[in-house]
């Protein structure tokens, strides 16, 4: 087996998250766990920390992920905007990650 490549894993977890509902809301969630808690509350982004969502994301996701949280589902359109947004979070879920999981899904997709 050749060594798997941080370009190859980050290749491949984007793709899972434009593309795998379970991928992208599990990350969603994730993501949102990282918000502070008056960034949850105001539903923005109020300092720029690295983690959870971007300013011009906070809003959009946070609500989204309350109402996975709450109700249990996104509607389509929702899921689509999901998928067109979680995959700019690719370096935040793989930091969140187990390295050598992801590292065997990039190994079995070749």
């Amino acid at each position: 087996m050749s060594k798997i490549t941080k370009g190859a894993i980050a290749e491949f977890v984007r793709h899972q998250l434009k593309t795998n509902e379970k991928w992208a809301t599990a990350a969603l969630l994730k993501i949102y766990d990282f918000q502070t808690e008056d960034e949850k509350a105001i539903g923005y982004t109020n300092r720029y920390n690295n983690v959870g969502f971007s300013g011009a994301h906070a809003e959009i996701m946070s609500s989204f992920a309350v109402q996975l949280r709450t109700k249990g589902w996104l509607s389509p359109k929702q899921m689509s905007i999901v998928h067109k947004i979680i995959h700019k979070y690719t370096r935040q879920v793989i930091m969140i990650s187990n390295p050598e999981k992801l590292a065997k899904l990039v190994a079995a997709k070749n």
